[in-house]
């Protein structure tokens, strides 16, 4: 008696492992073609203009020769951009790993669409920040070299900022913010949306809080040298520790306290020079 001819029956979409391989390798790609970038922007744009009262203003908030406002604009822009993917994707990779295998499971086509759509309205944030610290930094760039007596200001309120902002270290609003940002499996279920349009929601969403977890940091590192490579791996090891070690609280604590106490290092010797040459 002949069998009949079986065909193995391919499992439901849910329950098939997902091909993680090119996700990871496309998040390697990214990461490496932003770091490229953002080492290529930091060197093209080194050095500054010495400035009254001993500080130095970076190149990167000055047009070249020729160079209309727009173009100056698009140019620290795509740098900014750059710098954000290189620093934050480390820390997000894990929230786009879980939204991915969840919207996997629930069946959802278009899964990589979906993942890249929530990566580019997590990044759609950050480069929104870029449109204001672009904004504040020109206003600041041309007052100080209009009045110098502004320029001599700016160590002393250098100094009080990073008093500020490692102070937000220590809130229960920063603190808050981090827990939200070191839970992406209970932000995908509390926030998951379907289709494509709901991984750009909620990219856009998990952007929107770790602007206020991280604003600070990101303020620390425009006073310190935003074009500085040093300054900038500190600050991008010092938002994934937060985000990724077993305990987060003392590693905020600690960049809060250092932030502190350098800017009252900065500020006391800023208001000695300033008595020096009253």
């Amino acid at each position: 008696m002949a069998h009949p001819v079986t065909h193995p029956v391919e499992p439901p979409v849910a329950t098939r492992a997902p091909r993680e391989a090119t996700f990871y390798l496309a998040a390697l790609l990214v990461f490496v073609a932003s770091a490229a970038a953002t080492v290529y922007f930091c060197q093209s744009m080194s050095g500054g203009m010495e400035m009254p009262g001993g500080w130095t203003m970076s190149m990167m908030w000055m047009r070249m020769p020729e160079q209309t406002w727009l173009a100056a604009a698009a140019m620290f822009l795509g740098m900014w951009l750059a710098m954000m993917v290189a620093m934050m994707l480390p820390s997000a990779l894990p929230m786009l790993l879980i939204y991915r295998r969840v919207i996997h499971f629930r069946g959802e086509r278009h899964v990589g669409l979906a993942t890249a759509l929530m990566a580019c309205g997590y990044f759609l944030v950050w480069l929104g920040a870029g449109v204001v610290a672009y904004g504040g930094g020109m206003i600041i760039a041309w007052a100080t070299m209009r009045w110098s007596v502004l320029s001599r200001l700016v160590p002393l309120v250098s100094g009080v900022t990073l008093i500020v902002c490692g102070a937000w270290q220590f809130t229960g609003r920063k603190m808050a913010c981090l827990r939200h940002c070191r839970d992406p499996l209970g932000i995908v279920a509390a926030h998951l949306g379907p289709g494509p349009s709901g991984g750009w929601r909620l990219g856009i969403h998990h952007g929107l809080f770790c602007l206020v977890c991280c604003w600070a940091l990101m303020i620390i590192q425009l006073i310190l040298g935003v074009m500085s490579l040093g300054v900038m791996a500190l600050i991008a090891t010092v938002i994934a520790v937060e985000k990724l070690a077993p305990r987060a609280q003392p590693v905020a604590r600690l960049a809060g306290t250092a932030a502190i106490l350098g800017g009252a290092a900065i500020a006391i010797r800023a208001v000695i020079a300033i008595g020096f040459r009253t």
